[in-house]
């Protein structure tokens, strides 16, 4: 089966004449299409807000076009935070959650006013010690045992992340003592889910807990943080989740819940791949052809620009643009590799792709999240360039490639 590419082949012909391969390719208008597909199924809560994943895609950049948008700001470093700062993101339109966190990265957050999201019971006292607290915290329930659904993050209980149900309610009693008036609940469980019954299902859990919490501690929760985990169809024969269904089972959740009664709350997500993913494609170009137990063919492009597939083997659609546009060629199966030192710098293991030849291009669809943000510098590897596609059809560079000086720049030596 085929997937969409959304630009025709000679589009891609063109750019790739005009920059050197490889190169990721953002689409605004799918970016934007997706941000505000969120705002829609949330609408019916007044509080509503997508905090956008950073670490799925920090190019300041698209950060802007997001915050136009209204979608505030998930981050979870000081990078990230310091990002923020410079684009203007400040105050509840940051959420900070973090692990492990160096205590600089809660006195930035701080001093940006950011919601902050604890990890442990132990995090509240050395918040207060190195920056104070907030008006608001908020903390990440781990609920253990009652889900295990993603092979990226893991069953709960062996995951690292979040207090458990017991932790949970000492926590919000020991913040409430030292007089924070206003809380929040965060959750974050799954990965790059298509099934829609989990987000509606852990809503709920996250509502139950919420009315348990409130008749444990009379804390006033004012906002609810589902987390991510919201899938897309990498595969040309997934099906893509109906966010619109989803808000609105959620939405009918909610109601049951009774907590309307004590006060509005308010929803939070935190999507990163759901926004960005179909919005971005990597170009790679066809450098070498190799036949000897299985066939290969060698693209410019490795995992150093692209980590998922060696990392997770995550599945990312090719699509092959011919020099030939030929429509009746044949086919074969084959691994698309790079040129890392590594056996695991594979984008496709057994695929099957029409016959290419050198110089031929190759598009990776879906890699507009936790793509360019996780590339290394493995073998010497230089990260390539972003490029962004205007609404107005105008083509941008918001990243250059790197070159071997920035390689080398931060080397302290005084003679070569």
């Amino acid at each position: 089966m085929t997937k969409n590419l959304n630009y025709n082949n000679e589009f891609i012909k063109s750019i790739a004449e005009k920059f050197p391969t490889p190169f990721y390719l953002y689409n605004e208008s799918t970016l934007r299409k997706n941000a505000q597909l969120f705002n829609k199924a949330f609408e019916w809560n007044k509080g509503y807000k997508e905090y956008f994943a950073v670490k799925a895609n920090p190019n300041p950049e698209l950060l802007k076009i997001l915050k136009s948008e209204g979608l505030g700001c998930d981050c979870s470093s000081l990078s990230e935070l310091l990002i923020c700062e410079r684009l203007g993101i400040t105050g509840e339109d940051i959420m900070f959650t973090s692990n492990d966190t160096p205590q600089a990265e809660y006195i930035k957050a701080r001093e940006l006013n950011a919601i902050i999201n604890l990890d442990d019971i132990t995090d509240l006292q050395i918040l207060e010690n190195c920056a104070g607290l907030p008006d608001v915290i908020s903390f990440r329930w781990n609920p253990g045992p009652l889900y295990n659904v993603s092979s990226v993050i893991g069953n709960p209980v062996e995951a690292k992340y979040g207090l458990t149900s017991e932790q949970l309610i000492d926590a919000f009693k020991a913040a409430k003592s030292k007089g924070i008036k206003q809380f929040g609940l965060h959750t974050m469980i799954a990965s790059n889910l298509l099934d829609e019954n989990f987000f509606v299902t852990a809503s709920k859990s996250m509502f139950d807990m919420i009315t348990k919490i409130k008749q444990k501690t009379d804390v006033n929760i004012s906002f609810v943080n589902l987390g991510g985990g919201f899938g897309i169809a990498y595969k040309p024969d997934q099906k893509p989740i109906d966010l619109i269904k989803i808000g609105t089972e959620i939405n009918t959740e909610y109601t049951k819940s009774g907590l309307e009664k004590f006060s509005p709350l308010s929803i939070f997500t935190e999507s990163g791949r759901l926004v960005s993913a179909e919005a971005g494609v990597l170009v790679t170009r066809v450098i070498h052809k190799k036949n000897t137990y299985k066939k290969y063919i060698g693209v410019d492009a490795s995992m150093a620009n692209l980590m998922r597939p060696g990392m997770y083997g995550a599945y990312h659609h090719i699509t092959a643009i011919r020099k030939s546009d030929s429509e009746n060629c044949s086919m074969e199966t084959v691994d698309v590799v790079g040129s890392l030192c590594e056996n695991c710098d594979k984008f496709a293991i057994n695929r099957e792709l029409p016959v290419l030849e050198i110089d031929d291009l190759l598009v990776i669809h879906d890699v507009g999240a936790h793509g360019h943000s996780m590339g290394f510098q493995y073998n010497g590897k230089l990260r390539c360039a972003e490029l962004l596609l205007e609404q107005s059809g105008n083509i941008r560079i918001i990243r250059r490639a790197e070159t071997f000086e920035d390689y080398i720049a931060t080397l302290n030596i005084n003679k070569w």
